[in-house]
């Protein structure tokens, strides 16, 4: 049973129905705004989009992304990119602290942040990051951008542009988290392409704000300024050795040596700290995808045997994690519980770990043991997001869709902006044959995948199957209308 990450999905089919989401919310934002005014760089209110229009532009984009875009939803990976955006958070001067985190499976070097609180990391990220340093800086970059609202301000710079440009803008925010979004950008705008190109381009004055924003928050936050530059320094090398083919996140964050060297001079004003220490899950976590994006199961079972073999390489736990996740990879789970039961024996109580374990231990269909692991780390753990999505999938696979169901919702409630878990909900309300269940979950999928309409025909057929005066009843009456009221808005 594999369910580590998704299967990509064809981006190109659903782009027309994006633009054309797009181009409403953009046109709509556009024609009630300009007489606003923003505010000189520096400031971080009002703006030529208002906040409630950057939410709607925002739920039209990470729709478009979750339709358009392969996305990680392993556990592991994303409560691990949860918890380091939100070391930074409070750090960060953004009035929105609710942020929505997309993680696009693709092993390029990219990030973005879009209107309505949204941030966007490519796996890649993590991997060609050398420490956690590094990353997280261009975490904080990018809370830099939505916390002095540069999207709005580049909107303002372009308010006389054509309608077809703007939401052709927006668009390339999308395709800027799929693998070659310029050629999607080409084939859709033609000869306006490298106008879009300039316009998604942030401008110097910018990308100066951002780092300086940037650095504050990681000081703030305990982390490492310094790892900005570095970051920096492994993006011009990895320009130089890709040639005319510029990185996705370069296309849209201009960087130069002199940029590079300001920020070096900016980081170098922070104190010195010696208790700053890249956490162990960063390289954990480093590992798991690093499986992810090898070439083969093999290949990545053979690198980490080889970094253990090797005498100039540190025989490090995260490396010994690696060639777990990779024997996982090539179905031998027999060897990865053997790894994970000498990792354990040394850290019984990390999460990962025990994750780690329970799924070797569902693929051997060992569903007992599973079981047992898990809900002892969840009672050490109250509510911890990987061990209560494991849970789900042992009582899935085990064919205990209430149990499982019970899992899902609290997950839900708690991330109601995954649209994989409601898609896993509707799965186990389905075995436990409650078929309104099932019709609230898809409802709520298709409304995060945009598609309004269908979420209003679930909603309706849920509606149909309760008795007049059920509280249920009233609760999916009252959802049907938020949906209906939404659509009615986009079609105004």
């Amino acid at each position: 049973m594999r369910t580590f990450f998704p299967d990509s999905r064809p981006a190109r089919a659903w782009l027309i129905s994006a633009l054309i989401a797009a181009l409403s919310v953009l046109l709509v934002a556009s024609g009630q705004a300009q007489e606003s005014t923003l505010p000189s760089i520096g400031g971080a209110g009002g703006g030529l989009i208002s906040e409630q229009q950057e939410a709607e532009i925002g739920r039209e984009v990470m729709a478009s992304i979750r339709r358009s875009a392969p996305q990680v939803t392993d556990p592991l990976v994303y409560d691990y990119l949860h918890d380091v955006i939100y070391r930074l958070v409070p750090s960060a001067p953004l009035k929105n602290r609710d942020l929505t985190l997309a993680i696009i499976d693709s092993p390029d070097i990219n990030a973005f942040a879009v209107p309505g609180s949204i941030v966007g990391i490519n796996g890649g990220l993590v991997l060609n990051a050398s420490s956690e340093q590094q990353f997280a800086s261009v975490l904080a970059h990018e809370l830099a951008h939505l916390s002095q609202r540069h999207f709005a301000r580049r909107m303002q710079q372009q308010e006389t542009s054509a309608p077809l440009t703007i939401a052709g803008m927006l668009a390339g925010i999308v395709l800027s988290a799929v693998t070659q979004s310029d050629i999607g950008i080409a084939a859709i705008v033609g000869t306006q392409a490298l106008s879009i190109q300039n316009m998604l381009a942030y401008s110097r004055a910018h990308e100066q704000e951002a780092d300086r924003v940037g650095m504050d928050i990681l000081a703030d936050a305990g982390m490492d300024p310094r790892g900005m530059p570095a970051m920096f320094e492994i993006m011009m090398k990895n320009n130089r050795l890709q040639g005319n083919r510029l990185p996705e996140y370069l296309s849209t964050h201009p960087l130069t040596q002199s940029r590079v060297s300001d920020s070096r001079n900016r980081a170098e004003q922070y104190p010195v700290r010696d208790d700053i220490q890249d956490t162990q899950e960063y390289h954990l976590i480093r590992s798991r995808l690093q499986v992810h994006y090898s070439r083969s199961a093999k290949e990545a079972v053979e690198t980490f045997k080889d970094y253990l073999d090797r005498p100039d390489v540190q025989k490090t736990d995260a490396i010994r994690y690696g060639l777990a996740v990779a024997h996982l990879r090539d179905d031998d789970p027999d060897s990865a519980v053997a790894v994970l039961n000498t990792l354990l024996e040394n850290n019984p109580r990390r999460i990962t770990y025990v994750v780690t374990l329970a799924e070797a231990l569902v693929d051997q269909g060992k569903l007992d043991q599973a079981r047992s692991r898990l809900r002892e780390a969840l009672d050490r753990n109250p509510g911890n997001y990987s061990i209560t999505f494991w849970l789900a999938q042992v009582e899935t696979a085990d064919g205990n869709g209430e149990a499982a169901a019970e899992h899902l919702k609290r997950l839900t409630r708690e991330r109601p902006r995954q649209e994989h878990l409601w898609n896993r909900l509707a799965e186990a309300e389905g075995m436990a044959r409650n078929i309104v269940g099932v019709h609230r979950a898809k409802a709520e999928y298709e409304a995060l995948m945009g598609d309004l309409e269908a979420a209003q025909r679930q909603l309706r057929q849920a509606q149909e199957k309760l008795p007049a005066g059920a509280p249920m009843r009233q609760i999916v009456t009252e959802r049907l209308a938020e949906i209906t009221d939404r659509l009615n808005t986009r079609r105004s």
